[in-house]
């Protein structure tokens, strides 16, 4: 992403924000309240489209319309509320919108249903997501496995990009550890990830590079090298304004 701005009325949401996203590498972005960091995302995922501003991905300029074109392109975004539907199985939902059709009679499709629970059992299996069945309804799950679902849909389609919205928010410490070791297999099947998140202890445990975002720019962006302590230190300055490694760049 270059040069990334969006406006809103009288508010300028984004200021010129580069983003980089390497392949098989997860970033970590953060950033305090209205600091840019969902508009941003949105604009990726196709929901916003930017002001000015350009998307290139491997290499190639991507002008996106709208989600699904995003999606085409391999850019999915797990969303905060996860966007499931709870009277529906698991299947159901990882298939939801691009169900497989075993034959056309006319106007009519017949759903290949048997097709869609083997590739999702397939699917949870190679994530090492451990769900009993794939006929589960999505209102039965715990809170982690939610999550788990919703991540698994996102990967479904051979997705390049995978944007996760506050993916361990509300959840207990255990379910926490699942979705991160599910981010960190993810990672090692090849996927680039960009996780949004206000738990600093998630990002330093996943994360390859950190970003940070305040008031519409970029202020921060290198690899974690730190300790925990320095790391979460160091975050809260850039947040707060304290420290900004790009203020004289944008002055120059």
């Amino acid at each position: 992403m270059r040069s990334i701005k969006k406006t809103f009325a009288a508010v300028q949401a984004l200021k010129g924000v580069d983003l980089v996203l390497h392949r098989g590498e997860v970033l970590g972005l953060v950033g305090d309240n209205a600091a840019g960091k969902s508009t941003l995302m949105k604009v990726l995922s196709g929901a916003y489209i930017p002001d000015e501003g350009e998307i290139l991905i491997e290499g190639e300029n991507a002008h996106l319309t709208d989600p699904l074109h995003a999606r085409r392109l391999g850019i999915e975004m797990v969303y905060q509320d996860l966007a499931l539907a709870n009277n529906l199985d698991i299947t159901a939902n990882v298939f939801l919108g691009r169900e497989a059709v075993s034959a056309k009679l006319g106007p009519f499709s017949i759903m290949d249903s048997r097709r869609m629970e083997q590739e999702a059992q397939r699917l949870l299996e190679r994530l090492k997501i451990d769900i009993p069945s794939v006929r589960q309804l999505v209102e039965r799950l715990s809170g982690g496995q939610r999550q788990a679902v919703a991540i698994a849909r996102a990967t479904a389609f051979d997705s390049k990009v995978i944007i996760m919205d506050e993916p361990t928010a509300a959840l207990s410490v255990a379910a926490i550890s699942k979705v991160l070791d599910l981010v960190r297999e993810l990672k090692a099947q090849g996927a680039s990830i960009i996780i949004i998140s206000h738990r600093l202890e998630d990002i330093y445990s996943v994360s390859d590079r950190l970003m940070v975002m305040r008031q519409g720019r970029k202020v921060r962006d290198a690899r974690i090298t730190e300790s925990i302590d320095d790391f979460r230190e160091r975050v809260v300055a850039y947040m707060i304004g304290a420290r900004d490694d790009f203020a004289s760049i944008e002055a120059g």
